[in-house]
């Protein structure tokens, strides 16, 4: 039976989400080795350190993993919108995890300043948000199967943090004819729920799809579970897992044409 629907991760598949969070901690960690003479890296690993213990310390953890919103999103994320009541509670959270993780880190190397955390915490916000960056190949690649088969977009987290990155990027909307939020939905990849739901809105059985992600234990987890092709696009040679086994690995998202066509 040929393909007729191929669904897309965002973060790190189509969008390079991993390269603007890295810029915005860079730009920002120097600030605050300019304005206190601490070691940039130093500051940088120790925020990173500081905000996912933190992050896990939260009694909203548990929501956020199975929504997949990771700590350093919500380091910029506000949490306006989402039904579900943790959603509310992350609102309130928010600004005091965002000050406090830069006021741990900054504490780690021996400064105790309140108002530069806050500061530090509000500048690497502002800096995320200037950076939406898109990978080279993604147009070109949804381009040329837009008509061919139908596109779902497929993505964890936060519904007003993940429409904020699509908002940045507003070209990458029109190529697709259903757009899930996790948040929205309830549940997150690898969930088999979110997936069958993709596959009901395409109207396509699951040997008809193809899951395109960069995760192994979410897009390809959740979509071997689901019973789609899993395709792992592996930019970066990450280390694979023998548990979560792919049917195919790319390094480039131009390679999924010929996955596509041979299926």
């Amino acid at each position: 039976m040929p393909i007729a629907a191929v669904l897309f991760d965002l973060d790190d598949t189509l969008l390079w989400d991993e390269r603007s969070v890295e810029e915005a901690f860079e730009v920002t960690c120097q600030a605050g080795a300019a304005e206190t003479g601490v070691d940039a890296s130093a500051l940088l690993a120790a925020v990173r350190e500081e905000a996912r213990a933190l992050y896990e310390s939260y009694d909203t953890f548990a929501f956020t993993k199975m929504i997949g919103i990771n700590p350093f999103e919500g380091l910029w994320a506000n949490f306006t919108a989402g039904s579900q009541p943790e959603f509310r509670k992350l609102q309130e959270l928010a600004p005091v995890y965002r000050k406090e993780s830069w006021r741990r880190g900054l504490h780690r190397l021996g400064v105790d300043n309140e108002a530069l955390a806050e500061t530090l915490a509000a500048q690497f916000a502002a800096e995320r948000r200037t950076r939406p960056y898109v990978y080279e190949e993604t147009f070109e690649v949804l381009k040329e199967l837009q008509g061919n088969v139908k596109l779902l977009l497929l993505t964890n987290g936060s519904p007003d943090l993940q429409q904020e990155k699509l908002d940045g990027v507003p070209e990458l909307v029109p190529y697709f004819d259903h757009i899930i939020i996790s948040g929205d939905f309830g549940k997150g990849k690898p969930d088999v729920s979110i997936f069958k739901h993709a596959l009901d809105l395409l109207g396509v059985e699951a040997d008809q799809a193809v899951m395109v992600g960069d995760k192994l234990t979410t897009d390809i987890k959740g979509g071997n579970a689901a019973g789609l092709h899993t395709v792992w696009i592996n930019r970066v040679d990450r280390p694979h897992d023998p548990a979560i086994q792919p049917k195919f690995e790319i390094k480039h998202l131009s390679e999924l044409h010929a996955i596509v066509a041979a299926l």
